[in-house]
């Protein structure tokens, strides 16, 4: 029984299959802490999420603008039977129903200044802004005819002007249009419209657009976040957008004129131009406005990827690490035969796992590229000290160096990456694996070298 105890000890310590088995087994186990690790980063980052949700809607969300807009009543007549006790019979009459006909701006001109801000809480930030936005433009002759309206039935002295957005909080002043000689302050009117509306009072003398055009303006200065962006409504539209973030993202269902957008450091300009041509939608509705959202135009002030983002990218490549950094010592052992233990193969994978969760505390208070400094440098300043006193050989220590400082500065290279992070993370594999199988060449498999 003792002999066969001792052939057995005897395979576990000399079989080069018996170690690869150990080795694996290993980093099977570390795969738990390295899990724990990643569900920290998730939810740290959903946190961050929270947090930067909760300033946001404080200061305000993102914002869709859609005006002015002209909402005309009209009559629509109906014949109705009342049955008269009297005479038990049926009387024919009429009622008169109330519709309402909306249309939109001939010409509509739109400049918007944004500025962008921090804001703090705790160590998270959100970037927010306020848009002071001019539009100008005019309306033209209003046509009823499409709807069969008699002139005579429309209601000019019930006409009134409107304004939607997706962000009524976010006001800052208080939104007046100017339509002909006269100004018409807008106030929030409750409805079950697709965006909050603001509308004016009774317009005067509105009936002589039908025999011209009539010029308007308006100012709206508004806070909001992430997504500013415009509905182009006017037969033309125009959009001239001016801001200091460095970073837009245009979205929405119009890009920008290519000649006419500019972005630095120092912030973008951008122009659109849209006609009643490119859209699914013409310049009036009746009874019903519906939500034209999905043919707004804008711009996302997109914060280029944050560190919770980079981190979790970072611990995707955490199974490679422990994987390659084993194998290296593996390699080492197996040409050396250097007796490592079971135990030292996990502490050093331990030590792997570490630089994650030193990776994800000292990003959330400085910089990624900081963090993953003294994380790296942490790390395999540690496993370098660990493996000369288990290797005890200078030249395989500088190969642990050597190889653990390549392994994580090509880590942070793909992390830096993101259209070319695919093709320079293949070769890279690819050379790595030329590598291995070059240095591994020599090896007696059968448990000697040559």
């Amino acid at each position: 029984m003792n002999t066969q105890k001792q052939k057995i000890g005897n395979w576990f310590k000399n079989s080069i299959s018996a170690k690869m088995l150990m080795v694996g087994f290993l980093i099977l186990i570390l795969l738990i802490p390295l899990g724990f690790v990643k569900d920290l980063i998730r939810e740290r980052g959903f946190r961050q999420h929270e947090v930067i949700e909760e300033i946001n809607s404080k200061w305000g969300k993102q914002v869709v603008m859609n005006g002015p807009i002209l909402k005309v009543p009209y009559n629509v007549f109906v014949e109705e039977k009342v049955f008269d006790e009297k005479t038990k019979t049926f009387l024919k009459s009429q009622k008169a129903v109330r519709h309402h006909a909306y249309f939109f701006p001939w010409e509509l001109h739109i400049d918007s200044n944004v500025e962008t801000q921090p804001l703090e809480r705790g160590i998270y930030e959100s970037v927010v802004f306020t848009a002071k936005t001019k539009m100008k433009g005019s309306f033209a002759k209003l046509n009823f005819s499409a709807n069969e309206v008699q002139e005579e039935n429309i209601l000019w002295d019930k006409a009134t002007v409107l304004f939607k957005t997706s962000n009524l909080k976010g006001i800052r002043n208080t939104v007046k249009v100017k339509l002909g000689a006269e100004e018409y302050a807008l106030k929030p009117k409750f409805d079950n419209s697709y965006m909050n509306t603001l509308e004016s009072g009774f317009l005067k003398d509105l009936k002589s657009i039908q025999e011209g055009s009539i010029s308007f303006s308006s100012s709206v200065d508004i806070n909001g976040s992430s997504t500013l962006q415009f509905i182009p409504i006017g037969k033309e539209t125009q959009v001239f957008m001016k801001s200091n973030w460095h970073s837009p993202s245009f979205n929405g269902n119009f890009l920008p004129e290519t000649e006419r957008k500019k972005i630095s450091a120092s912030g973008f300009e951008a122009h659109w131009k849209v006609l009643e041509t490119n859209r699914r939608f013409g310049q009036y509705f009746f009874d019903n406005l519906p939500d034209l959202s999905e043919f707004s135009l804008g711009t996302e002030f997109m914060v280029p990827v944050d560190d919770y983002q980079k981190t979790e990218r970072t611990s995707k490549y955490g199974l490679m690490i422990i994987g390659l950094t084993l194998l290296v010592f593996l390699l080492i052992q197996i040409s050396s035969k250097i007796v490592i233990h079971p135990f030292q193969y996990l502490m050093i994978g331990l030590a792997l796992v570490m630089f994650y969760t030193l990776l994800i505390s000292i990003s959330e208070h400085r910089n990624y590229l900081f963090a993953y400094l003294v994380a790296g440098i942490a790390v395999v300043g540690l496993i370098t000290i660990y493996s000369r006193s288990i290797l005890k050989n200078p030249k395989f220590t500088l190969l642990v160096l050597g190889s653990m400082f390549s392994l994580y500065a090509f880590i942070f290279v793909i992390i830096q990456l993101e259209d070319y992070a695919l093709l320079v993370g293949s070769i890279g594999l690819f050379v790595i694996l030329g590598t291995i199988m070059f240095t591994s060449r020599k090896i007696d498999w059968s448990g000697g070298t040559n």
